[in-house]
């Protein structure tokens, strides 16, 4: 197992074979991510990215909780100076774990609020425990969602981010999974055993595959089609790869 590059205390980066895991550590704040934490994830994401061994990544938090979001204290100093950096920090971030052309799967335990409701939809699939809870909360705090956490809530969502979002309510697990939040439900004890089954299956597929796949979803969740030249952006990706067989 190797870590560094992108690690700092409150976010640490591993590779264990083809898996890539981000850890948000800070457990005593249940995980509640700061200025410099936004920026370090957005740089893991990269890094895992660009790490050609590296075929799936997963996303946690370290003791009890997932995640309880961003950093309240940081984040209202920004406002309150009208400073926009926190956000575009945090934007940064979410983008390019939206954006990372491999397999991601956030592992929710406890507290998956706000933000970390927000990363976790980012990521591909997520597993939960069934004691873990959910909510994204801007109403409670008087502020007005990104948009493109928003579009990307509403895409998994559908009518029902509108309630989450009027309401600021949290849900449990099982609500969450029956809504969509949610991909598997698991108990505390099987979630790992799932986890390295789920890695080990993504890594065996065809990467190219579930990047062309990954980026046109996108597309038809944004657009609604999948545009001719991204089509053949992504034929002709496969025509050179030397990839394509049979079965």
């Amino acid at each position: 197992m190797s870590t560094g590059g992108a690690s700092l205390p409150d976010l640490l980066v591993s590779v264990d074979g083809a898996i890539g895991t981000i850890t948000l550590n800070r457990p005593g704040k249940r995980n509640a991510v700061t200025y410099d934490m936004w920026l370090a994830l957005g740089a893991a994401c990269h890094r895992l990215a660009a790490d050609a061994a590296v075929r799936v990544v997963v996303l946690r938090g370290a003791g009890d909780h997932f995640c309880a979001g961003a950093d309240i204290t940081e984040l209202l100093a920004d406002r309150a100076t009208g400073s926009p950096s926190f956000m575009d920090a945090n934007m940064a971030a979410e983008h390019a774990l939206a954006m990372l052309p491999k397999p991601t799967i956030a592992v929710v335990q406890g507290d998956c609020i706000g933000g970390g409701c927000a990363v976790a939809i980012d990521c591909d699939f997520r597993l939960a425990v069934a004691g873990a809870r959910f909510g994204i909360t801007p109403a409670k705090l008087g502020i007005v969602y990104p948009p493109a956490s928003l579009e990307r809530s509403v895409r998994l969502l559908g009518p029902a981010a509108k309630r989450l979002l009027f309401t600021g309510d949290l849900i449990d697990a099982p609500e969450a999974h029956r809504i969509g939040l949610v991909d598997e439900l698991l108990a505390a004890d099987a979630i790992e055993a799932r986890l390295v089954d789920l890695c080990t299956s993504l890594a065996q597929r065809s990467l190219l595959t579930q990047a062309a796949t990954k980026e046109m979803i996108a597309a038809v969740t944004e657009h609604g089609v999948v545009s001719a030249d991204l089509a053949e952006t992504w034929a002709r990706e496969v025509a050179m790869s030397g990839e394509m067989t049979e079965g």
